[in-house]
């Protein structure tokens, strides 16, 4: 549907597993609202501390697929008015795995490692600390948060952020994010 043959790999091998939770498609705020809720229900039966860490984490991935996605008018042949990208919910032997993908252009590439590298690259503590800096001294952009969504991602899962760019469509690159919660 909306993917090359790489993105195609990639989505196969990341979407087998215990799935609790998928979507592909144009992402719009009612779409999030909605996935939250069906989330909600999905995650029942888990104990509160993860399904709460699950549920921050969820929003966060999906508010960034939505607010920072490239708006591809065509991919692999079909026309798309908005911002489209992939999902996940995942449950495997040790961990919940949140997987989202979505368009960027290339020039973001840079920016987005640089920015991922450093936030892997510090303790409990030094996030902390980021997260004041950008608050005090960047303030918030015309998208919302200035560069905190993946601060608190880091910072809500304990875990590092695994990241990579895929080649996409139409001068496009894919990236993808998969953050454990154990």
């Amino acid at each position: 549907m909306l993917m090359s043959s790489e993105i195609d790999n990639w989505y196969r091998k990341v979407a087998g597993g215990d799935v609790i939770f998928l979507f592909k498609g144009e992402i719009t705020t009612p779409l999030i609202v909605q996935a939250l809720d069906v989330v909600e229900q999905q995650l029942e039966h888990t104990a509160t501390t993860i399904k709460k860490k699950i549920y921050n984490v969820l929003i966060e991935c999906m508010q960034n697929v939505f607010h920072h996605s490239a708006t591809t008018p065509i991919i692999d042949g079909e026309n798309f008015c908005g911002k489209v990208g992939v999902c996940l919910l995942l449950r495997s032997v040790n961990a919940f795995h949140v997987i989202t993908g979505n368009y960027v252009a290339p020039s973001q590439q840079t920016k987005l490692t640089e920015h991922l590298n450093k936030i892997n690259s510090l303790d409990r503590d030094g996030l902390k600390e980021l997260y004041k800096d950008i608050l005090d001294k960047e303030g918030f952009s015309e998208k919302g948060g200035g560069g905190l969504g993946f601060v608190d991602i880091a910072r809500k899962s304990n875990s590092k952020i695994n990241y990579q760019f895929l080649n996409g469509s139409n001068n496009y690159n894919f990236f993808t994010l998969d953050i454990a919660l154990n």
